[in-house]
Order: C-alpha cells, then sequence, then structure tokens
C-alpha cells in the first residue's frame, strides 16, 4: 500500500487457518460460478421492479466508539445523526449503515457457526475513491486487512471491523464487460495487488477524510441451507438467483452481478439466530408501492409471514434475520 503503515497492513492476517477457509471457499465458489443453467442466455430476469437498492445494514454493537470511528475514519462514511445509543452513517445524506448500542455489555459476540452477516460490501463510484477508502481503512486499523481479489465484475477489497463484522469495500467494472452464460454471469478471484491499485488510482495523493457517492453495493450473509435461501430470497422476495457453487448462493433485480448472496462455508445446518452482537437489518429499497405490495403477495403466495405496513413491510429469513422492505425516498 501507499506507506509504511499500509504496507505493514497488508502483511497482518487473522489466524491462518480463518485465511485459509477464507480462501479456499471463495476460490472455489468463484471457480463455480456461471457452471449451472439458469432460464435464459443475458442476465436472469427478476421478479423485482427497476430501481431497487439495497438500503441501511444495522448492526449491534459493544464497542459503538470504535466502530464509528472504523467506518468513519477508515471507510470513509460521514456521520449523519449520533447518540450515546445509535450512530447512523452515509454520505451525502444517505443513510447506509447504523450502528446500534447493545442492550448488555454481556451480549455474545456473533458466532460464525450461526446465520448471520458474512460481509457488508461498500460500492465506490470509481477506483480513485475505493483506493482512498483502502487506504484510509489500513492506516485506521491496520490488523483489519483480509484479502483483496479481481472478480472480473468487480475488484474488492476485505477487512474486519473491530467486532469481527465483515466489509468488502470494491468498485464495478464496467457491466458491458460482464460475462453471462445461461443466465449466470461470471466472476473470477484474480491476483489483486492493494499497493500497486493504490499507486496506480492515487499516486502519492492523500487521501481524502471522507467518501463520496458510495452505497451498499451487496449484502452477504450466513445462512443454513441454500436451498431455503432460494426459496426466501429468489421465490419470495423476488431476487433471480445470477450463481450458484457448492456452498454458496448469488442473487439480483435488474441484471446486477448480486444483490445479496448467502453460504454456508461455516455455518451449514445452522437453525434459527441466537442473541448476539453483529447483525440485526437488512434493508430493501423498491421504487414505488405496487412493487412493495408485488413483494408481499410474493410473500403470501410462498405462506412467507411478514407485516405490511404503509411505505414498507417486514419479515424474516429462515434463520431469523429481520428483512426491511421500504419504498425508497
Amino acid at each position: 500500500m501507499g506507506n509504511t503503515s499500509a504496507r505493514r497492513a497488508d502483511r497482518i492476517r487473522p489466524p491462518r487457518w480463518v485465511i485459509a477457509a477464507i480462501l479456499a471457499a471463495l476460490a472455489f465458489v468463484l471457480a463455480a460460478c456461471g457452471t449451472t443453467a439458469a432460464a435464459e442466455d443475458g442476465p436472469s430476469p427478476s421478479a423485482l421492479g427497476t430501481g431497487l437498492r439495497m438500503g441501511p445494514v444495522e448492526l449491534v454493537t459493544s464497542d459503538l466508539d470504535g466502530l464509528h470511528r472504523f467506518y468513519t475514519e477508515g471507510v470513509g462514511l460521514t456521520t449523519i445523526s449520533s447518540d450515546e445509543d445509535d450512530v447512523v452513517l452515509g454520505t451525502e445524506g444517505t443513510e447506509l449503515f447504523r450502528l446500534i448500542a447493545a442492550d448488555s455489555p454481556d451480549a455474545a459476540p456473533d458466532d460464525y457457526t450461526q446465520a448471520g452477516l458474512y460481509h457488508s460490501a461498500f460500492l465506490f463510484p470509481d477506483e480513485a475513491e475505493l483506493a482512498a477508502s483502502v487506504l484510509r481503512t489500513a492506516n485506521q486499523a491496520p490488523a483489519s486487512f483480509q484479502g483483496s481479489s479481481d472478480h472480473k465484475v468487480s475488484k474488492a477489497f476485505y477487512f474486519a471491523d473491530p467486532e469481527g463484522n465483515g466489509v468488502e469495500l470494491y468498485v464495478d467494472t464496467p457491466e458491458d464487460t460482464w460475462d453471462w452464460n445461461d443466465g449466470l454471469v461470471t466472476m473470477g478471484s484474480a491476483v489483486l495487488d492493494p499497493n500497486a491499485f493504490i499507486t496506480e488510482h492515487l499516486g502519492n495523493r492523500a487521501p481524502a477524510a471522507r467518501a463520496t457517492a458510495v452505497s451498499m453495493g451487496h449484502v452477504h450473509l450466513r445462512g443454513g441451507d441454500l436451498q431455503q435461501a432460494e426459496e426466501f430470497y429468489g421465490d419470495g422476495l423476488g431476487f433471480a438467483v445470477t450463481a450458484r457453487s457448492e456452498g454458496a448462493i448469488f442473487l439480483a433485480a435488474n441484471g446486477y452481478h448480486h444483490h445479496l448472496a448467502v453460504n454456508t462455508w461455516s455455518s451449514s445446518g445452522a437453525g434459527k439466530r441466537p442473541e448476539s452482537l453483529g447483525l440485526r437489518t437488512v434493508s430493501i429499497q423498491v421504487a414505488n408501492d405496487a412493487q412493495l405490495d408485488a413483494v408481499a403477495a410474493r410473500l403470501t403466495a410462498n405462506q412467507i409471514p411478514h407485516e405490511l405496513g404503509k411505505r414498507s413491510l417486514t419479515t424474516s429469513d429462515p434463520w431469523g434475520t429481520r428483512i426491511t422492505v421500504r419504498i425508497a425516498g
């Protein structure tokens, strides 16, 4: 990376078994993407309407100040509102992330053998903004860096926040270069050198204090069973499957490579989530009332419990992760 502390971050790793498991799973999944036939050439059509985007992710934490610093001083998000129990973060006034103080200082840590968050993925508008965020994060939390990869559809850098919640910082490659075969997108896992990426796209410039034009590109979850994941997120909510592999499924709307993913790499067979730190809510934003009503109708048809309000609905996935679908704006 760009300086001594950033280069040091590239050498610091979690325990070897963690990295080995991550890299083995990632390599296997990405090699397998695109090998299962779907409906047609090009992106698989989804039941969700145009304009869908991911909304804020909510985390419960016992270290509100520490996570606040990580996501602002590192990732580069802006504080939209803050009090002693609740911090809302985003860019240009758009909420992307919410940190909620745990009710008890003895709250159980997130258990990676259970369902929960694999990572929140922040999408940057260009390589320069991404390089700045990678450098800021490596400097702010040198031990947090976990790896990087060129996935063909995106270039991604992986970190863990102070409580171990996964974080992906990425930029998409041009959509006209994405390779779709039988409705599935082909992803890869090529080497991506973080120091070279920063040098190419940031040079010797110091990164700005805050990021701009960031969005919640996708959310990757841990679940207990891929068939159940497809029934809930595909048949119920209406996402289309865009890639499959042994141990993971990727889903999207509007021809994106993925808005959601679920893997069972460490959580196969998991049941309902215990109360713990980590993920509380995943939010999905749709364009209008008709799209919200259509989601409610699909959930009803698939006998998935939910509560429909005036501009939003709430439901839970098969492992108890709360999902909110609301009208944008």
